[in-house]
């Protein structure tokens, strides 16, 4: 007997195949049955003891995020919410060397250096990793431990290079060399993770990841010397994967960078993946100078993998809290300052004549698409002065001022004390930055993927991405055809991960499984709530069209309702990932 059927669906098995109309059976958590219509109901000697009619809507595989952050939030939401709504039956967590784990046991002080850093690097409620994680353990088993059984997705995660360097360094992993025996010291560590179950090893290089003292994190001190031994290190266990940041990432890879990202897939033997391929037609040089690392690496036997995003995911700014702002060259300091003296040295015009410089020099790099302040939406407000202001303008409430458009923007900000929300309008929307994200996505060596679900949670919600994009598949831009999207947000990156069984409408794989309506997938606008541990904030977005989402057979959402089912696995190297081929 069949647990459940899903008779008469569209089925996109997320090979790339034609769609077709099938009757979908599920049993102990794995597909059973594709059949013709009517074939493989009660009528047909097989007996389901639930069964739905799908007329009109689209099976498809369970959506693999390859890129988040819930490594925290997973504790006190085991949904990992909004990514489950939006068909996401699989995340990856554990990216850009921070993990949560392994923690030094004499060193007590390491849980809230770490609290401090993800706060701040990742953006993530301080209050929220307080009162809504036990951190009860030290190794890296222990964390995964604590996780499974607990969740309603699906859940694989990488090591944090910067964990393994506090673990073995302490306070020395800041600004210190690692000694030889120190590396292995750390890939020892690193192995005794992957043995447990870890994906292999994740670290950043980026200029703009700091910890909550202002310092470098502590991958950014590490010497290739110390990347290639843990990348040979990954390279001893089965299904493993390297994720890694560098400053170029953000803009334009340096031949050094390239290098490097080439000598760690090729010393591993494994994939390497990188966040995140930004395609602007007014920088038509980026996207051949980034993918230059995938050409180098595949002539010496490694791979490198480009995540990109398939929708425009603006993060909003404010002149009050951490945000991109503060990374523009010579805007650190003013930024930094306490709320009265900031605004007191944002509404000097010497001041703001000397931010505007350096907003527009070349030493912004890629920030300077976020100094046109006159393009930018008046978000959230808090004062009286402000009231009418959500959604309007900057240039048109400058224009009625008679104010030059940053001024204006400051002192909007200043009658709230700081606290306005910014939305900067996207630069990269326009139809040659669309045609060139097509043709880019055509290239072997890039993936769809780079939300940071779990990350930025009041800045930024990435996670709708895969609802956004099939519903512009469908009735929007129509860039690629829905067969080819499932694929990309399913079988795709099941591969790069080397999921065993996931990523496709098969018989015999496990039955992650997205059932929506074609006429009305997409995702509602990002509002802001207060839901998180302390009532701190966050961006949510709902789910448009998504009338189930199954995990591991089990259904975990209903109509965009949570149906409060746990049916997810903690997925380990090895006995839930395989090894991917470089080649």
């Amino acid at each position: 007997m069949l647990d459940h059927l899903v008779k008469g669906a569209t089925v996109v098995d997320g090979t790339g195949a034609p769609a077709r109309i099938a009757d979908v059976g599920v049993r102990d958590g794995r597909i059973a049955l594709i059949a013709e219509p009517g074939t493989g109901g009660s009528g047909a000697g097989v007996a389901a003891r639930t069964e739905e009619d799908a007329t009109g809507l689209v099976l498809a595989p369970g959506f693999v995020d390859p890129h988040t952050h819930y490594d925290a939030q997973l504790f006190w939401d085991p949904y990992a919410t909004p990514s489950l709504q939006h068909g996401v039956t699989t995340v990856a967590g554990g990216n850009c060397g921070f993990t949560l784990a392994p923690l030094h046991p004499d060193r007590p002080e390491d849980a809230d250096y770490t609290r401090r850093m993800m706060a701040k690097v990742e953006g993530m409620s301080l209050t929220a990793l307080e009162e809504g994680v036990d951190w009860s353990w030290s190794s890296f088993a222990e964390y995964l431990d604590a996780l499974d059984g607990r969740t309603a997705v699906n859940a694989g995660f990488m090591v944090g290079h910067c964990a393994l360097r506090r673990y073995v360094m302490g306070a020395d992993a800041i600004g210190g060399a690692a000694t030889p025996e120190q590396i292995r010291r750390m890939t020892d560590l690193l192995k005794e993770a992957m043995e447990a179950g870890a994906w292999g090893l994740s670290t950043t290089q980026s200029a703009t990841h700091s910890d909550g003292d202002g310092a470098p994190v502590a991958s950014r001190h590490a010497t290739p010397a110390e990347l290639i031994a843990l990348s040979r290190a990954v390279g001893e266990h089965e299904g493993t994967q390297i994720e890694a940041i560098l400053a170029g990432c953000l803009d334009q890879f340096s031949d050094a960078e390239i290098d490097l990202f080439v000598e760690m897939s090729a010393a591993a033997g494994r994939p390497l993946n990188w966040n995140v391929l930004t395609i602007d037609s007014a920088v038509p040089e980026r996207v051949p100078r980034q993918l230059l690392a995938s050409e180098r690496a595949r002539k010496s036997g490694g791979r490198i993998v480009a995540l990109t995003m398939p929708i425009l995911t603006p993060m909003n700014m404010s002149l009050g809290t951490f945000c991109a702002l503060n990374l523009i060259p010579g805007w650190g300091d003013v930024l930094a300052l306490p709320v009265p003296e900031r605004i007191a040295r944002l509404r000097d015009p010497e001041v703001r004549a000397e931010l505007l410089r350096h907003a527009v020099s070349e030493e912004a790099g890629v920030f300077r698409r976020l100094t046109d302040f006159g393009r930018y939406v008046i978000g959230d407000t808090y004062s009286a002065a402000n009231a009418g202001l959500t959604g309007r303008v900057v240039n048109d409430i400058a224009a009625e001022r008679g104010l030059e458009p940053f001024h204006c923007l400051v002192e909007i900000c200043a009658a709230d004390d700081l606290r306005t929300v910014l939305w900067p309008m996207p630069t990269d929307n326009d139809p040659a930055s669309w045609a060139l994200r097509r043709e880019t996505w055509q290239h072997e060596d890039v993936l769809l993927g780079g939300s940071d679900a779990g990350a930025h949670l009041d800045r930024m919600c990435g996670a709708p991405y895969t609802t956004r994009f099939l519903g512009d598949c469908l009735r929007g831009r129509k860039l690629v055809p829905l067969e080819r999207a499932v694929r990309m947000l399913s079988d795709d990156p099941a591969r790069l991960l080397g999921l065993r069984d996931r990523g496709r409408i098969a018989v015999g794989h496990h039955a992650d499984l997205v059932l929506f309506d074609p006429e009305r997938i997409d995702a509602g606008p990002a509002t802001l709530v207060h839901d998180l541990p302390g009532a701190s904030p966050r961006l949510d977005s709902r789910a448009l069209g998504v009338v189930s989402v199954r995990v591991n057979g089990v259904e975990t959402v209903r109509d965009d309702r949570l149906t409060g089912a746990i049916p997810g696995r903690l997925l380990r190297s090895g006995r839930d990932t395989r090894t991917v081929s470089t080649r």
